[in-house]
């Protein structure tokens, strides 16, 4: 199974940005993952090498202003349209016809953005802790003080990315080292992102929920107050072609994932078998 590093340019109406990605594997069943806020594309590591040792052709994606992406410091290039957009790019700048989209928190909600721009380019969705209307309190509440602390105080996020790049990697375990590459952003990256995530449109409408034909693999956690398992419920119960399974924490698919691997990578293989296995009925959790 084969890795490779990738990057292509975007254009927006800050001027051109370059993006870059991993591929895992190769063939035509491609399947793409995103990141949560702020967190870097190897999050999804793990997911992207079962897949592929799979035969799935995987990719995960640093979006714009995450990883090793670039992070310029303007708030109207961020967007979960513009974050959508971006990930036709990718898959225009790849060859693919159409994938499976997958992403975690914001990535779930961006899989959801790509579905409603460009349904035609989407085989299946892969959503794991979408952040809807029952979401909106506590993101504000996690996230504007951060927001604010990289705008008006930088010098906190600014020590913390120095002191985050002074740990290798390779020393600490796997989670450890995505939270400190969660760190490595400049202040004013930081603030720009959050300001166009939280003052945006957070996810499609319910209408445009709705209206997706992709099947859809919807991974929803309990007690999780920013990713509460009310609205993966909810959209489980809005999409007319959805399998929903139920993690037992969200730590699940971080530490103990695979019941929820195997689910998910059965899913993106019967997408491009064109037989998913959607169901409404909830699966119990393990």
């Amino acid at each position: 199974m084969s890795e490779r590093i990738g990057q292509f340019f975007v254009e927006s109406d800050g001027g051109r940005d370059r993006l870059e990605y991993t591929e895992y594997g190769s063939g035509d069943d491609w399947v793409v993952l995103l990141h949560g806020l702020l967190m870097p594309r190897r999050m999804q590591q793990p997911l992207a090498r079962a897949m592929a040792a799979q035969g799935l052709h995987v990719v995960t994606l640093d979006l714009l202003g995450h990883g090793r992406s670039d992070q310029p410091a303007d708030p109207l290039v961020y967007s979960m349209t513009a974050f959508g957009e971006q990930v036709v790019a990718l898959l225009d700048h790849l060859g693919a016809e159409q994938a499976v989209i997958g992403g975690t928190s914001l990535g779930a909600n961006v899989s959801l953005e790509v579905a409603v721009i460009a349904p035609e380019r989407v085989k299946g969705l892969i959503v794991e802790m979408p952040v809807l209307n029952n979401a909106l309190v506590a993101g504000i509440l996690a996230f504007v003080p951060i927001m604010l602390a990289a705008r008006y105080v930088p010098v906190t996020a600014n020590a913390l990315q120095k002191l985050s790049r002074q740990v290798p990697r390779g020393i600490v375990p796997f989670w450890a080292g995505i939270c400190l590459d969660t760190l490595d952003h400049r202040a004013e990256s930081i603030a720009s992102v959050l300001h166009g995530v939280i003052f945006g449109r957070l996810a499609p409408s319910r209408s445009q929920r709705r209206r997706i034909q992709a099947p859809v693999f919807v991974v929803g956690h309990p007690v999780d107050p920013i990713h509460p398992f009310v609205d993966a419920d909810m959209l489980a119960a809005e999409l007319p072609h959805v399998r929903m399974e139920r993690a037992s924490s969200i730590l699940e698919w971080r530490f103990r994932p695979e019941r929820l691997t195997v689910a998910a990578t059965e899913f993106a293989l019967e997408c491009w078998q064109d037989r998913p296995a959607t169901t409404r009925a909830r699966t119990r959790k393990r």
